[in-house]
């Protein structure tokens, strides 16, 4: 949002002293006509009245075109025009309403940082000029595990199935896009566990890495290191992040993903492109559908 900047024209009064009449003695019965102002100052009044009217017109007009310019959105300003930076354009955001009498998973009296609100109403929406996903596109959001696991190498999605029923997975929502400007896909998840203990049991057997990521994401040539520069904590309250770049050499397709905890529930954000897969989009999705978590 732009600042916005108030211009208050202040105005000149010029205090003007009385003419005191003069009283002859001598002739007490005629009173001497007052004598007329000098015209020196009579023309040095007037310019000082002109001078104010023009500093109050002047005030007032620059006062107008500066709240006219600034009242207006940056991009409707032809020179003040802010320059595209990649970032997506997404629907407004608000966090859904909860149960009468819940509070949210780290709210006070939520110690067990559980959320209350539907899984699919935590999901990140599509943004404008995407294309949805039709393989992500089950009923209320929900997606069976096996859908999840394809995002993993063959060879880890047993082991990974076996911990989700041994370790108490609720369900999964997911929703997935692609854009038609330049083809970058995009796939959330979240994952919902009875109880934050297991979500971060899950989380730190199987997907949790200090420097790269234990599990190759499919597309991933060699492996994910972690993308540094990606603050862990969001500045979401209660919630952790894990970025994680695809290392070169890569192949034809670039992929980025990133995982948040947020109390019983786990995300996961991928985001592939050929080519490359820009940064900023990616960094924009992973920030928003954390601050819905939190």
């Amino acid at each position: 949002m732009s600042d916005r900047t108030t211009t208050t024209a202040a105005s000149t009064s010029t205090a003007i002293s009385p003419v005191e009449e003069v009283i002859t003695p001598a002739d007490p019965g005629t009173a001497p006509a007052p004598p007329p102002a000098p015209r020196r100052r009579s023309a040095a009044l007037f310019a000082a009245l002109r001078w104010t009217a023009a500093a109050v017109v002047f005030g007032v007009l620059g006062t107008t075109v500066a709240y006219t310019v600034i009242d207006r959105d940056r991009t409707d300003v032809p020179t003040l025009a802010t320059k595209d930076d990649g970032r997506w354009t997404y629907p407004p955001l608000a966090k859904p309403t909860l149960p009468a009498g819940a509070v949210g998973p780290f709210g006070r009296g939520n110690s067990g940082q559980i959320h209350y609100a539907d899984l699919e109403r935590l999901l990140l929406p599509a943004p404008e000029g995407s294309r949805p996903d039709p393989t992500l596109a089950g009923k209320n959001s929900r997606v069976p595990v096996s859908r999840f696991l394809q995002e993993y190498d063959k060879g880890t999605r047993a082991k990974m199935a076996a911990d989700f029923t041994d370790n108490g997975l609720r369900h999964i929502a997911a929703r997935g896009w692609t854009m038609s400007d330049d083809g970058t896909s995009t796939r959330v998840y979240l994952l919902r566990f009875h109880s934050t203990a297991t979500a971060l049991y899950f989380f730190g057997t199987h997907l949790k890495g200090a420097t790269d990521a234990p599990q190759k994401v499919t597309g991933v040539e060699k492996l994910s290191s972690a993308d540094e520069a990606f603050s862990r904590s969001g500045g979401v309250y209660g919630t952790l992040t894990y970025a994680y770049d695809e290392a070169a050499p890569r192949g034809p397709v670039h992929v980025r993903h990133a995982y948040i905890t947020a109390g019983d529930t786990l995300a996961l954000v991928v985001q592939s492109r050929e080519g490359g897969a820009p940064r900023v989009p990616f960094r924009q999705t992973v920030i928003l559908q954390n601050q819905l978590l939190g």
